[in-house]
């Protein structure tokens, strides 16, 4: 019986198309059933953008941040296109007309996934040209979206006295702390009343405002630049408020958010709102067309963050392998995790919920002097919202509560500060071994405990060889203790395994002004990381 090979073709090799295409070959390895084509703009590998801070910081450099290294695409067979844009769609035809280096070529397929992400938001400033920027020719301004940004940002810093970042999302924080760490003077200008405001309420933004100056940062609220003006031959380089004042600004670093890429879908004829439409299926409005990643739009609800686009990745794979034709994806739970050095932040679902409301039973702490504010948002028993900053080992317990909607122990105080608490006579605590093998462990390169656990049994016998293997604890830092608790774990399940060691950290880049230890869209639909 011969078997029909189906032709995928991917548009976009970032994170989200990145995904789908390692996704498709994880569930047909030797090409049987699916041609995978993936046609990306940049002339880089796919990489993680969410550790893009720590090359700005210097903790890393670009090649760090690759998803695959040098020959995985070709050796699982999947054409991988660098450098060449997608022109044109016909649904129809159902081919792709692409442009590269090498010309014009036209490209058949059978089923088409539009992974085209978003692009950086660029808010109306006198004296800024949002295509000079997009192309890197804007001079003393960047945007921070690719690896080409981190290199325009490093080396505009080895002259650069002082910088000014706008926007205090997600972005604009982790942009700023990294030009901290190369010892520049920052100014965040943000639009709303504290930073982060879509991920934190306000006491939550007045605390992480404290941290932040704490660490170098001025902060200016309530404020939007409005014009960019270059060095003259009497005066720095400078950036206008709407107050009419000025600050200086060596560098501008435009970090306001992002906006989906649906140019080509709506080119196509295919249904765009903010992005392009799509169904639990994720198909779009033509036949045989799917998007997922930021600039698809789910249930009215464009992702801005990468762990939607994995679990979208995953279900189109099984749909388009015939691996789970019946597989749906019915939207992700929110959390977001700030990834800046001494910042230890993360907000996960409902936080705009009083402490007095009569539907939800809400917990709280402030302790704006060391920098550290709880706030967790329960229902029935269980954790449906929680702001964590500053609270370091209560993160993960509680993430891990809130990724597996479990119900919560009764003990509130000591729920709150993440610690083993007890029903009757026996210890309460979140069982590794009930853990589902989707609960993600790393955020930074999204790293579940299957994956963790698969490694370990294919012979990663310490952190340092999970670490290598998955990618886990090589980002922020901030899982190491949750994958060193399942090497325990591990360990104790099958003993034969190996040790599991903890692996001894490389040294972080030195801050500027550390005396104290502890993204969005201000004015655009998504942050986005993917």
């Amino acid at each position: 019986m011969t078997t029909t090979t189906r032709r995928v073709l991917v548009v976009g090799n970032g994170m989200a198309g990145a995904r789908l295409a390692e996704e498709l070959r994880r569930r047909d390895p030797d090409a049987e059933r699916l041609t995978v084509t993936v046609v990306g703009e940049e002339q880089h590998a796919a990489y993680n953008r969410v550790l893009l801070s720590t090359v700005v910081a210097g903790g890393i450099t670009t090649r760090d941040t690759r998803l695959k290294p040098e020959g995985w695409w070709e050796s699982r067979r999947v054409d991988v296109v660098r450098g060449s844009v997608v022109t044109a769609v016909d649904v129809t035809a159902r081919t792709a007309t692409l442009t590269t280096a090498g010309g014009e070529r036209v490209e058949p397929w059978d089923e088409l996934v539009l992974a085209t992400g978003s692009v950086p938001f660029v808010p109306p400033i006198e004296g800024v040209d949002a295509g000079r920027l997009a192309s890197g020719r804007q001079p003393g301004v960047v945007a921070f979206r690719t690896v080409d940004d981190c290199d325009r940002i490093t080396t505009a810093t080895e002259s650069a006295s002082h910088a000014v970042v706008l926007g205090g999302g997600l972005l604009g924080l982790e942009a700023a702390r990294g030009l901290l760490a190369r010892g520049v003077e920052v100014t965040v200008v943000h639009p709303q009343t504290h930073p982060m405001d879509r991920q934190l309420d306000a006491d939550g933004g007045a605390v992480l405002t404290r941290v932040l100056s704490g660490l170098g940062a001025r902060l200016v609220l309530g404020r939007r630049v409005v014009a960019h003006r270059p060095a003259s031959d009497d005066r720095p380089p400078t950036v206008a408020l709407d107050d009419g004042s000025e600050l200086r600004a060596d560098l501008l670093v435009v970090a306001a958010g992002v906006r989906p890429r649906t140019e080509l879908a709506r080119a196509a004829g295919l249904v765009v709102r903010r992005g392009v439409v799509v169904d639990d299926h994720l198909a779009t409005s033509a036949a045989h067309v799917h998007a997922l990643g930021e600039c698809a739009e789910h249930r009215g609800e464009v992702a801005g963050l990468v762990q939607p686009g994995w679990d979208q990745a995953r279900v189109l794979a099984d749909r388009l392998s015939g691996a789970d034709a019946g597989a749906r994806y019915e939207g992700t739970p929110t959390l977001t995790r700030l990834k800046a050095h001494d910042i230890d932040l993360a907000s996960m679902g409902r936080v705009d919920v009083d402490v007095h409301d009569a539907g939800h039973e809400v917990l709280a702490f402030t302790d704006p002097v060391r920098g550290r504010y709880a706030k967790l948002v329960l229902r029935h028993d269980r954790l449906v919202g929680a702001i964590l900053l500053g609270v370091g080992d209560a993160a993960g317990p509680l993430t891990q509560l809130y990724d597996t909607a479990a119900v919560v122990p009764r003990d509130r105080l000591a729920l709150m500060l993440g610690r083993a608490v007890t029903r009757g006579s026996a210890p309460e605590q979140v069982n590794l071994a009930e853990m589902p093998g989707g609960a993600v462990v790393c955020r930074c390169n999204t790293v579940t405990k299957a994956a963790v656990v698969a490694a370990h049994r294919d012979g990663a016998d310490t952190v340092a060889a999970v670490a290598e293997r998955t990618r886990a604890t090589t980002g922020c830092g901030s899982c190491r203790g949750a994958v060193e608790g399942l090497c325990a774990w591990l360990r104790s399940a099958e003993p034969d395994r190996g040790t599991c060691e903890p692996v001894q950290q490389p040294e972080r880049p030195a801050a500027h002004h550390l005396d104290q230890r502890p993204t969005d869209d201000t004015t655009a639909p998504t942050e986005g990381a993917a």
